[in-house]
């Protein structure tokens, strides 16, 4: 295994991009049907992370620089045939908290994306793209599947898409296995994980609405929930509805997914619901109210029928807080936020989350779905409080920067199964692209 990096070995990776940023996106451009183009791009991110009591426990403090950079080409030959390659370096300083350097942050040097695309018209508005290789996948709100551009080291996945657009739908079928990160040797796809389904996304031309309808499926090799091991089955069929209620300043957001399926010998029932409603304020700073709830079920008792949802492979902070310690399982979730843009270029956002335990018989899941805490006899359901301030500034088209502040005050069941000592996150990040 290599060396952690200090601080002043990311220096390469630095220049590299500040000298990237400077090219121009296009390198060739595309010479209509028929002919070869090229685009190239990237970016480079650097961000410092400022933990104390990480995990609850006291003295769990740390903090520690992450850089990331993407080299991107995208070729396109005439009107049929599309490749697109994306290389990534992630690499971070030590890292002195559980865990390590974990995945999320360090990957010396591999693919991100390779795939290649055959694109077929079908009909005079509607084409069907065939995707072979290493991709992103992102549907809806990404409540479920996302890339999780949040980390230093994003998400992928190796396998095969259809993707067929017609009109305003679009539908996409998939199947793929997730790639866990190696760090210090090349990326492979896990074989023991397979993801597959079909997401149906429409957005009405006559109504600010949009509509997802999706049957996602996944089959895990060994896993164990709450009790109840073997091989994991499970399908999930959803829908969710959002938009804005015209000339009202309302918008809304409402998702719902069930889910069935077998642990081994037992059987999956478990579901979530999930909403948000906003109110944009027609005043200085563009204010902009928020609310949302959210509920993920749980299991009712150790081993047998399973009621804990799944939440497969989400985008946590953008609901669940961005400290990580609150996962789409066995989940009461109400929040509360206010955005503001005080001056061009300057947005502001401070958000409150409260936590509860849906069901007293299982425990608490972070982000990544890891137990974090296990249920115990007795113990409270009120898992804590969570304050989000985030304040991001666009300085150009090519640099941008963010600054954040999270807090998380333990709840009861926090108190009453180990450590419980309110944990803060403090990040800074400079984010520069062509």
């Amino acid at each position: 295994m290599s060396a952690q990096p200090r601080w002043f070995q990311l220096v390469p990776a630095v220049l590299v991009g500040l000298v990237f940023a400077d090219l121009p996106m296009a390198a060739q451009a595309p010479s209509g049907e028929g002919g070869v183009g090229a685009t190239v791009g990237g970016q480079l991110r650097l961000r410092s992370e400022t933990w104390s009591n990480f995990g609850f426990a006291e003295p769990n403090d740390d903090t520690f620089i992450l850089a990331r950079l993407l080299l991107t080409a995208d070729v396109r030959a005439g009107t049929y045939l599309r490749g697109f390659v994306r290389v990534r370096s992630a690499l971070s300083t030590d890292r002195s908290l559980p865990g390590g350097r974990r995945g999320l942050d360090a990957d010396d040097l591999d693919l991100q994306d390779a795939f290649l695309d055959l694109i077929v018209p079908v009909s005079s508005n509607a084409t069907l793209t065939a995707r072979a290789g290493r991709q992103g996948l992102l549907f809806g709100k990404q409540r479920l599947i996302s890339p999780l551009a949040w980390a230093n080291t994003e998400r992928t996945f190796d396998g095969a898409s259809a993707i067929l657009t017609t009109g305003d739908w679009v539908l996409h079928g998939f199947w793929a296995q997730p790639v866990p990160i190696r760090k210090t040797e090349f990326n492979k796809s896990d074989t023991g994980r397979d993801i597959f389904g079909l997401y149906v996304t429409d957005s009405l031309p006559d109504a600010p609405l949009g509509i997802d309808l999706y049957w996602l499926g996944v089959v895990r090799d060994g896993t164990q929930i709450n009790g109840t091991a073997g091989r994991e089955e499970r399908h999930t069929v959803g829908a969710r509805l959002g938009g804005a209620i015209a000339g009202s300043g309302f918008s809304y957001d409402v998702e719902a997914a069930y889910q069935f399926g077998d642990v081994g010998d037992e059987s999956i029932s478990a579901f979530m619901v999930a909403t948000q409603l906003a109110y944009a304020l027609d005043l200085a700073g563009a204010p902009r109210l928020r609310a949302g709830l959210d509920f993920a079920s749980g299991d009712d008792a150790d081993g047998g029928s399973v009621g804990t949802f799944n939440q497969l492979f989400p985008l946590g902070h953008a609901y669940l807080g961005f400290a990580d310690v609150v996962g789409r399982q066995n989940i009461v979730a109400a929040s509360g936020g206010l955005d503001l843009r005080p001056a061009d270029r300057l947005d502001v956002k401070l958000t409150a989350h409260h936590f509860r335990r849906a069901d007293a018989g299982d425990g608490l899941y972070n982000a990544g779905g890891g137990l974090s805490r296990a249920p115990s006899p007795g113990a409270s359901i009120a898992v804590g409080n969570e304050l989000d301030l985030t304040v991001g500034y666009r300085f150009d088209q090519h640099v941008s920067a963010l600054l954040g502040w999270s807090r998380f005050f333990a709840g009861g069941f926090i108190e009453d199964t180990g450590p419980a000592e309110d944990a803060n996150f403090l990040y800074t990040s400079v984010s520069l692209s062509p």
